[in-house]
């Protein structure tokens, strides 16, 4: 892994020493001078106290797992870092949050793999120089019908009203490419809605929606609830695993086969049957420019926060220091890679 050659981030959150007179403050100097700036810096990034600003996070849709994941890191990051000031931004979605890093509107923002190599590979755009933080958790795409739906894959969906994901989101990437791999035109044979995942749930309920898919961790909460109140059923997706990854373009190496457990909706049919599905990896993504302190006390208390945030939010309990590093198709950020090596046994 390359380090980082980009300058440090000179806006937004920033560190600052807390000194408390002249003498501290010349003293503090000196120690600069003579040791060297970056063990300062790190001794200061692994503890948090020392930072000062703002940040402003990227999440996603309401009641998706990204809003919930980014509600309860800001509470782990105002414990460890309690001088940085964090916003969250509710988005459309993985590709809505890359151009939002980009342009500068938030300094984070989680987005799954195959939208960063969509976005990466984009001839439309200058090639953004982002970095990753941490590989966290997969996103299991979720296709999901009433109970007494005559849907047994995606190619009963032909004709039907279906849920596809806003614009801008890595629901509605993948959406298109397994409607292509089951031989089905995105536009013109269905009938596409795009709606984030709480909206699609309570269309599904009204029964204003045929169908809908989405990506997230298992389980979201926002099925969960729609469980409790509709009978709803899971389509399998296995069968397009292989199809997938023969398809052209940016990000069909992120998709693996996966299975979606018995339990992750105990009320969802196929009644205590696994459903095999396709699974892509969640990256926590911000820009090169930013200041590695930063970024080293964030990689750390996301690692720190692990077990507390998967407490409420199960797919987070994957976020593991043994695969956090392999954050492929992006480098990680030179203060992750601090992070890292710190820990490292």
């Amino acid at each position: 892994m390359a380090a980082s050659t980009d300058p440090p981030r000179t806006t937004g959150a920033v560190l600052r020493s807390a000194v408390r007179s002249p003498l501290v403050r010349v003293l503090a100097v000196l120690l600069l001078v003579v040791a060297g700036a970056s063990g300062w810096w790190v001794s200061s990034a692994r503890t948090g106290s020392g930072l000062r600003g703002e940040a402003a996070f990227a999440t996603g849709v309401p009641r998706g797992v990204y809003d919930r994941y980014g509600v309860l890191l800001k509470d782990s990051m105002r414990s460890a870092m309690p001088g940085v000031k964090v916003r969250l931004d509710n988005s459309e979605g993985s590709l809505d949050n890359l151009k939002r890093l980009v342009s500068g509107q938030d300094d984070f923002a989680i987005a799954t793999a195959d939208a960063v190599a969509s976005f990466l590979k984009d001839q439309d755009r200058p090639k953004p120089d982002l970095r990753a933080i941490a590989r966290l958790y997969d996103d299991y795409m979720q296709l999901v019908v009433p109970a007494d739906s005559p849907v047994k894959t995606v190619s009963d969906l032909r004709g039907l009203r279906v849920g596809v994901g806003q614009d801008g989101s890595g629901v509605n990437l993948v959406t298109k490419r397994l409607l292509e791999a089951a031989h089905l035109n995105p536009g013109t044979d269905i009938q596409p809605k795009k709606l984030g995942v709480g909206d699609a749930a309570d269309a599904l309920q009204a029964k204003q929606l045929d169908a809908f898919f989405w990506s997230g961790g298992l389980p979201t909460a926002a099925l969960t609830d729609l469980s409790e109140h509709t009978p709803i059923r899971i389509v399998p997706l296995g069968e397009l695993s292989d199809p997938l990854h023969k398809l052209e373009g940016g990000g069909m190496d992120a998709y693996r086969a996966a299975t979606i457990p018995a339990d992750a909706y105990p009320l969802a049919g196929p009644p205590h049957t696994p459903v095999p599905t396709v699974a892509v990896p969640n990256l926590l993504v911000t820009r090169a420019s930013m200041d590695p302190a930063l970024v080293e006390a964030l990689t750390r208390v996301v690692i720190d926060s692990r077990d507390r945030i998967g407490g409420e939010v199960h797919a987070a309990q994957l976020v593991d220091l043994r695969t956090a590093v392999y954050t492929d198709p992006l480098p990680l950020h030179e203060g992750a890679k601090r992070y890292y090596q710190s820990v490292k046994p």
